[in-house]
């Protein structure tokens, strides 16, 4: 039976967890400026652009609920799939880029119990060039009914942090939340030997609801 990860009710939009940093000195300053724009000149015409940046940095940080339908491996990540490459190993990597207009929190794609999360330090080259294989990541990976499933979240030009939200031994449902990215990014998965990626490039992924794989 599908299921959805939240009772809240449905169509409800939350803030991201993570968004902190960025979004109360954005908002705070807004808020300022809107009320002292009556007063001055100066402060109204530093109104709309501070309105603006905060109306964008609450488009970004949103993290809307989602019914998780039935589908062995669903997308990790919104955005459009950049590439879909075999691995030495066998497994295939579909790569996942994500642009700041889409949501940047990332679910679990399949249930089970997380395994390791291991912060790898690194530059911020654009996640859609090829050297954005040596930017800051955080790899993930799942022990699951197919075996050791890897994700990768990989920082881009912008994000300067990955905020994972669960620990290890965490055991997840899919479609949970896991973690966040902040701004332009990636997200590889790695679908085990023998599994057929249903996607194609160009494609575009909706969190905890595409799936990835073919029966």
């Amino acid at each position: 039976m599908p299921h959805s990860q939240s009772s809240a009710p449905r169509g409800r939009v939350r803030l991201a967890r993570g968004a902190s940093p960025w979004l109360v000195p954005t908002v705070a300053t807004a808020a300022v400026s809107l009320t002292r724009a009556r007063r001055s000149g100066r402060w109204a015409a530093l109104a709309v652009p501070t309105t603006a940046l905060a109306a964008g940095m609450l488009w970004f940080f949103r993290d809307p609920e989602r019914e998780i339908p039935e589908g062995r491996v669903l997308s990790p990540a919104d955005g459009v799939v950049q590439s879909i490459m075999p691995w030495k190993d066998g497994r295939t990597r579909v790569a996942i880029f994500m642009s700041p207009l889409n949501v940047h929190v990332n679910r679990a794609p399949m249930g089970g119990t997380v395994r390791s999360v291991k912060h790898i330090p690194g530059g911020y080259v654009p996640a859609f060039n090829k050297e954005s294989e040596n930017n800051e990541r955080v790899v993930w990976h799942f022990d699951t009914e197919l075996g050791d499933i890897e994700m990768v979240q990989i920082a881009g030009a912008v994000a300067r942090r990955i905020v994972p939200y669960v620990p290890q031994s965490t055991k997840v449902e899919q479609g949970d939340r896991i973690g966040l990215i902040r701004f332009g990014s990636r997200v590889d998965l790695y679908l085990p030997e023998g599994i057929e990626a249903a996607v194609e490039v160009g494609q575009a992924t909706t969190a905890g609801v595409t799936r990835l794989d073919r029966d």
